[in-house]
């Protein structure tokens, strides 16, 4: 097949959803399909970016988007589809595209129109709310932790003003915008021939809150990862000259959990190692100072780096407390069997199986007694990796994952049903 890859990101200087594209591009190209992968360009290439990774060189679209706030959405949105939907067309035609796969909210809505344009299929991956959400996280409250159940004009004018500070009067003006916004996109998607929710827990919000998805295709397939090159680059030397230590790697945030660090791992006689920045940094600073813990602060680390920590830490705390679509570093800790205590939220448990690949907890209190059981049960903890690392093996590999992309771009490319693919 030839297929076109469009990416709001893509490495070496990215986040986790660039990473995904990258090895599910990684994973066709071993398949043998022909891709091309293109990426909208909204500030200057960085220094130390190629703009060339594994042989990729992506085609980019100069986009332009002034930060002020509500209307760099509007040049990153409505501004901009139109002008890189036309654009793609054209890279469709030259290139003699087979099916389009958009990979994030920047590249979805053009490629749904561009594709429909060309008359070749379109798969989008939702990789958070951004459809159901003008945020992209359902938080109602970000600053409390607090999340929203259900988007209603209310309640959107509620979750304007932790976010808009002394601008919050002038900002609700804009909630029917941004409502119009959401409306759009998802209007757009309708036209997509499917969906690809990277987790049941994003698909099943789709489901229950965008009626004007309805008839569209939605099925779950999670983010790919490389589970021998992340074994590799971290096998290495341990940190803190081999004594244990408990990991938390992510941003340290109301939402992600920053405030219950501290009282989950106070029982367990063991450092804590942050790999990770934020808001709430000094708040949690401020705590560990009082707390005459030993706390190492790293901040925000090469991938690399990040590896080698989790592959020699006791556990990874993961006390995350809103709907998180699915967790990158949950499935790369379990490829190197690094056991895992997490909030069972959102997209977790297609990654981590309570009492079978790790421990979940429903509130703080229970995420405290799981560490506590890994840390006294060594055994325990041990067989918990083990299972991990199988799991990621059997339906997060690279190689795995990429075999259920090219299931379901045959089925849009006969025009059958898609085959719901197999997945947690």
């Amino acid at each position: 097949m030839r297929l076109l890859i469009a990416t709001d990101v893509f490495p070496p200087l990215c986040g986790g959803s660039g990473w995904s594209a990258y090895e599910l591009a990684r994973g066709l190209r071993a398949r043998g399909h022909e891709l091309t992968i293109v990426r909208p360009r909204f500030d200057k290439r960085p220094e130390g970016d190629p703009g060339e990774f594994d042989q990729f060189r992506p085609i980019e679209f100069p986009a332009w988007a002034p930060n002020l706030p509500f209307v760099r959405n509007l040049a990153r949105n409505e501004w901009f589809y139109p002008r890189f939907a036309g654009w793609l067309q054209t890279v469709i035609r030259e290139h003699r595209i087979d099916l389009v796969h958009a990979q994030h909210l920047l590249t979805g809505p053009a490629c749904v129109t561009a594709a429909r344009a060309e008359g070749v299929p379109v798969v989008c991956t939702i990789r958070d709310y951004w459809p159901l959400c003008y945020w992209t996280d359902l938080m109602l409250d970000p600053a409390e932790g607090q999340v929203c159940p259900q988007c209603t004009p209310q309640r959107m004018t509620h979750c304007v003003r932790p976010r808009s500070g002394s601008l919050w009067p002038a900002a609700t003006l804009f909630v029917p915008y941004m409502q119009g916004n959401l409306e759009r996109k998802r209007n757009v998607l309708a036209g997509a021939d499917a969906l690809i929710a990277i987790s049941h827990a994003v698909e099943g919000r789709l489901r229950e809150r965008a009626a004007e998805l309805a008839a569209t295709t939605v099925t779950t397939i999670p983010n790919p990862v490389d589970a021998t090159a992340i074994r590799r680059e971290a096998d290495q030397s341990a940190p803190l000259e081999g004594r244990p230590y408990v990991l938390f790697a992510g941003k340290l945030a109301a939402n992600k959990g920053a405030s219950a660090l501290l009282p989950t791992t106070a029982d367990l006689g063991l450092p804590l190692v942050i790999a990770g920045d934020g808001p709430a940094r000094a708040d949690v600073e401020a705590a560990a100072l009082a707390s005459s813990r030993e706390i190492r602060f790293l901040g925000w680390v090469e991938r690399q780096e990040l590896l080698r920590w989790m592959r020699h830490a006791t556990m990874l705390v993961f006390p995350s407390s809103w709907p998180e679509p699915l967790g990158r570093v949950l499935i790369e800790a379990s490829a190197l069997g690094c056991p895992i205590v997490a909030m069972d939220t959102g997209g977790v448990s297609d990654v981590v199986v309570h009492e079978e690949t790790g421990l979940l907890a429903r509130d703080a209190d229970e995420l405290r007694m799981h560490a506590g059981r890994l840390r006294q049960d060594p055994a325990l903890a041990a067989r918990l990796g083990a299972a991990a690392r199988r799991r990621v093996d059997a339906l997060f590999d690279g190689p795995v994952v990429a075999g259920q992309h090219e299931a379901l771009y045959a089925s849009l490319l006969k025009g059958t049903a898609p085959v719901e693919a197999e997945g947690a």
